[in-house]
């Protein structure tokens, strides 16, 4: 099993920067991509970034440019670099990682912005 707990949400302004983390834990050998991905309200989930094991990484077309997914693996933790926030950015985040046929989920965490 593999365990992650999101942190690093809140309110921010249009124009803003947050970093979200994502702590992963439990069996994390043979984990082969980590990613981060997004509800809006009355929305369905979408992929915003993923890093596999060789460390190449995919950004949805919104975010290019403007968020940034890194992984630090002695402390087994996966990075969301957001700037440049907008107004669309609102949403939950969520924390995956894909281990062998298996995609964990992290509980989330909220990003509000204002505009």
């Amino acid at each position: 099993q593999v365990q992650l707990v999101e942190s690093g949400g809140g309110l921010v302004q249009a124009g803003g920067s947050l970093r979200l983390s994502c702590r992963v834990s439990g069996s994390t050998s043979s984990i082969t991509a980590n990613g981060w991905s997004r509800q809006a309200p009355g929305k369905q989930r979408e992929l915003v970034a993923s890093i596999n094991s060789a460390g190449s990484t995919i950004y949805a077309d919104s975010v290019k440019g403007r968020f940034t997914i890194s992984r630090d693996s002695a402390k087994n933790t996966v990075y969301l670099q957001m700037n440049s926030l907008k107004s669309e950015d609102t949403a939950v985040y969520y924390c995956n990682a894909r281990r062998y046929a298996a995609n964990y989920w992290g509980k989330g965490t909220l990003v509000t912005v204002s505009s």
